[in-house]
């Protein structure tokens, strides 16, 4: 399990991850980058897990990118490894195989509502605020803040708070589609506990498969969800079997046997 600034560990069937850097309202620097992607690899692997809740130590979701982490990079610098890694670790959280809870107790701003986009289902506790300021900083939202979250939330919603510097509420948020819940204050962690503890009774696999379909169709991952479900189905086959063994034994493999028709 990790350790500082993300946290893992698993409870029952249920992940559960955590920004554990309250003291920066669980801003992201380049470390915590690194921790989520190696964390989801982790989960992606762990066998017995059934859905994944992630949320934010404190009084915060997360306040975004730590402007401290990423202002005095250079241009090259900030593009090659700021926006690439985040887009790598925010795109393995988003196509985990397992349904993501995200937990917004605080505030989700910037990066910190990037990172909300990437999960399957955003519950907001009815204090939050929910925004993307960056260009009143002379920035765009880097981590997909217009592409995934045009696909999750509508354009006309992003175009309000990217363009116009709109910040929601979470009643707000929930009119638009943004959040998929609001509880009150102290609630969230409760409600997706019971939402997760519903979703481990479902069929595993069905409800992996249907995550991954419901992604290749929203356009996050269509060409790894096809290779995946072409792949297990070809692996499944009984030519399988015969190809490895005709290539153990160096001979010509006989196709025939796995014919059907």
């Amino acid at each position: 399990m990790s350790t500082g600034a993300i946290t893992w560990h698993a409870d029952g069937p249920i992940a559960q991850i955590r920004l554990n850097r309250p003291e920066r309202s669980n801003a992201l620097d380049a470390a915590m980058v690194d921790t989520l992607h190696q964390v989801c690899r982790e989960i992606e692997r762990a066998d017995g897990l059934r859905a994944v809740i992630l949320s934010g130590a404190g009084k915060a979701f997360c306040a975004g990118g730590d402007i401290d982490a990423w202002s005095d990079l250079d241009a090259e610098t900030f593009s090659r490894r700021w926006l690439r890694d985040g887009h790598d670790t925010f795109d393995a959280l988003a196509r985990l195989r397992l349904p993501v809870i995200a937990v917004l107790n605080g505030h989700a701003l910037g990066g910190g509502l990037e990172l909300a986009s990437c999960a399957d289902y955003r519950i907001a506790e009815a204090h939050v605020k929910l925004g993307q300021p960056e260009t009143g900083l002379g920035v765009i939202p880097g981590w997909s803040g217009t592409q995934r979250a045009v696909r999750r939330f509508g354009a006309q919603a992003v175009r309000r708070m990217v363009v116009m510097g709109e910040v929601f509420s979470a009643g707000d948020a929930l009119k638009l589609g943004i959040v998929d819940k609001v509880v009150e204050t102290g609630q969230g962690l409760a409600t997706a506990q019971d939402l997760a503890t519903a979703i481990s009774a479902r069929a595993p696999r069905a409800t992996e498969l249907a995550k991954m379909m419901v992604n290749a169709a929203e356009g996050e991952e269509r060409e790894r969800v096809l290779d995946a479900l072409a792949g297990a189905a070809a692996f499944a086959a009984p030519d399988l079997e015969e190809g490895t063994r005709a290539f153990r034994e160096k001979r010509t493999p006989d196709f025939s046997k796995g014919d059907k028709t």
